[in-house]
């Protein structure tokens, strides 16, 4: 779920922004479906918090993407309601995975900022076609130096800490937190791979 709005809401909003973001009630309304359902209960409390991560991808990736600095706290919209959720022990599934999430993505953002791939970023938002080649070839040389490669061993080995750890406690929340963090990594080596294929 946590690549799911990277590899197929990014792309759709680009093109319709509005369906997009129209989407979200509907996402929100199959997940209070499921969870009133016993067997299908997590799936929904899932999808619930993964309601949250899509909100935000819809506003920012359709709106905002021009800055970067807007990312985060767009990405940071459902906190208030998560951690009410958590307080309440409501939801707790769902609210953990978007956690879980929000962190992956945070610390994603932290490695730009540290290795300075921001200026790749708003020429990115902004190229089309075969203009993005030199852009993502010029980013993946600043990956390559020594700070950006010692930089990514260690948010990768914060990542791992922080995914692995919640594994040991044996409640359905942590590992959605987990699964979602652990995902993290996945995508940004996606993302890497992708931009050496560009």
């Amino acid at each position: 779920m946590v690549s799911v709005p990277v590899f197929i809401q990014t792309p759709l909003v680009r093109l319709v922004p509005w369906v997009s973001l129209l989407l979200t009630p509907a996402l929100a309304m199959l997940g209070v479906w499921l969870r009133s359902r016993f067997p299908s209960r997590w799936w929904g409390d899932l999808l619930l918090g993964f309601t949250w991560t899509w909100l935000a991808g819809a506003l920012y990736w359709g709106w905002l993407r021009w800055e970067p600095f807007l990312h985060l706290p767009v990405e940071a919209i459902g906190v208030p309601f998560a951690v009410w959720g958590i307080i309440q022990r409501r939801n707790q599934i769902g609210h953990f995975f978007y956690l879980g999430s929000l962190l992956g993505t945070a610390i994603t953002d932290l490695y730009f900022y540290l290795v300075s791939l921001i200026p790749y970023w708003r020429m990115l938002m902004q190229s089309e076609g075969e203009s993005v080649q030199p852009i993502f070839q010029a980013a993946l040389a600043q990956m390559q130096t020594t700070w950006g490669i010692t930089w990514a061993g260690l948010l990768a080995g914060v990542l791992l800490g922080v995914g692995i750890l919640p594994l040991q406690f044996r409640r359905c929340y942590w590992w959605a937190f987990s699964g979602a963090v652990l995902s993290t990594i996945l995508v940004d080596a996606l993302f890497w791979l992708a931009a050496i294929a560009a």
